[in-house]
């Protein structure tokens, strides 16, 4: 299984007035990272939306898991990786460790493979079965060489 790892420094600018990470800001590190995830995986974001016809893994469910918070200037590592494959779905997990090595965040992505249905009303959406070399390039990311 491929995993990824990401060092983010807390900035001043990512707290509240307590000296604590505002919790939004954990979810957009997230999103961040599983964009990087997906980079190791050889499939960037530009090149994979035009490559595969869609528009994006957008976000459908989210679950967090808040045991420790991180504070100003704290190193956390997020080891990110996708966890469960569906037919057109994925969860993508985080696992935020503090300085200390202590996990102290736990984000549960559910994303979903769409594209775009053409039409004359307002722009929707439509989910479409994830290819199988997507699948192994995370499941069995020696055998898929990186672009």
């Amino acid at each position: 299984m491929l995993t990824n790892q990401r060092r983010i420094q807390i900035e001043w600018g990512d707290c509240d007035a307590a000296g604590t990470v505002f919790f939004p800001r954990y979810l957009e590190y997230g999103d961040a990272c599983t964009n990087a995830l997906f980079a190791k995986a050889g499939l960037f974001k530009p090149v994979m939306l035009k490559t595969y016809n869609i528009i994006g893994v957008p976000l459908v469910d989210l679950r967090a898991r808040f045991i420790i918070p991180s504070d100003f200037g704290d190193e956390v590592v997020y080891e990110t990786s996708i966890t469960e494959w569906g037919r057109s779905s994925f969860t993508v997990q985080h696992q935020v460790f503090r300085p200390d090595g202590v996990l102290g965040l736990e984000i549960f992505e559910k994303r979903v493979w769409v594209t775009r249905v053409a039409g004359e009303g307002p722009v929707t959406f439509k989910s479409q079965p994830i290819p199988d070399e997507v699948k192994q390039r995370f499941t069995h990311p020696t055998a898929v060489s990186a672009d």
